[in-house]
């Protein structure tokens, strides 16, 4: 009787690997299908004039506004602006938050001290500083740059702060039962096991650098893609708009993959990350 059992169960869980398994080789494609969709009836709304290609550019048309940027190198010159711009900020952000959630961490008399200051400036609204951030620095890349960095820091110390304070004591007692030191145990037992929470908080800040860049690069800029979409505002150029809200998407969308392959690098020695890599 049991051995009739297992030989009637092994087709059973059998059949359901061989019926998922596809599925999940399409299911990146699969992902895409709905965006695909909507872009497809957008073309379709503007075509019939259902949606007036003043009020919104069909796909269509910002595919080829968008070639005719990058022909004449405008898309390329702001692009590679706008890049510096959160490069340079989420740099900042990423030193700034990671060194202000180790002295808040690891400390109480550093949480004390860092971690109120911090909590009363992530919640100021950002476009509320623009005016201050202008007096202090000027209307160059300065102002830019602190609005980029100020607004990803945050993420990163909140993540990293979280996951320093959520190490498992029984680790930090293995530690100290071994004999380790403080350096010791911060750089092979804490920093590790905060790492997650770190990429994750990373992850975030990225996303975050690229909304703090529309509203920097909108007040006072000369160049970037930002500034790009107010020009194109005062010409009630559409086409170019979206364009820009098109590029600025697709970055995120980068920026965001790559922080998630240096996650599957750095996080191998993980038992959960690698029977995800292996599967």
């Amino acid at each position: 009787m049991s051995g009739t059992l297992i030989r009637s169960s092994s087709p059973t869980r059998d059949k359901g690997l061989i019926r998922h398994a596809p599925l999940s080789r399409f299911g990146l494609l699969k992902r895409y299908v709905s965006p695909m969709l909507l872009v497809l009836l957008w073309q379709v709304a503007c075509s019939t004039g259902l949606l007036s290609t003043h009020v919104v550019a069909s796909p269509f048309q910002i595919a080829l506004t968008g070639w005719t940027l990058v022909k004449d190198g405008t898309l390329q010159t702001n692009l590679l602006v706008s890049l510096a711009r959160a490069g340079v900020g989420l740099g900042i952000a990423f030193v700034a938050g990671v060194g202000l959630a180790l002295i808040a961490g690891l400390s109480r008399l550093g949480e004390d001290i860092v971690d109120a200051p911090v909590q009363i400036l992530r919640t100021l609204p950002a476009l509320a500083l623009v005016p201050l951030f202008i007096l202090w620095f000027g209307i160059g890349e300065t102002p830019k740059i602190a609005l980029v960095a100020l607004g990803a820091s945050f993420p990163i110390y909140l993540n990293l702060h979280k996951g320093i304070r959520s190490i498992d004591p029984k680790l930090l007692e293995m530690a100290r039962t071994l004999g380790l030191t403080r350096t010791s145990t911060i750089r092979d037992v804490i920093l590790p096991g905060a790492l997650p929470d770190l990429l994750i908080g990373l992850r975030f800040a990225v996303g975050i650098s690229w909304l703090m860049l529309v509203v920097a690069e909108q007040v006072n800029a000369e160049s970037g893609i930002g500034h790009m979409m107010m020009d194109a505002e005062d010409f009630l150029r559409t086409d170019i708009i979206l364009v820009g809200l098109v590029i600025y998407g697709l970055l995120g969308l980068i920026s965001d993959q790559i922080v998630r392959f240096f996650e599957t690098i750095l996080l191998s020695w993980r038992p959960s990350h690698r029977a995800a890599r292996s599967a």
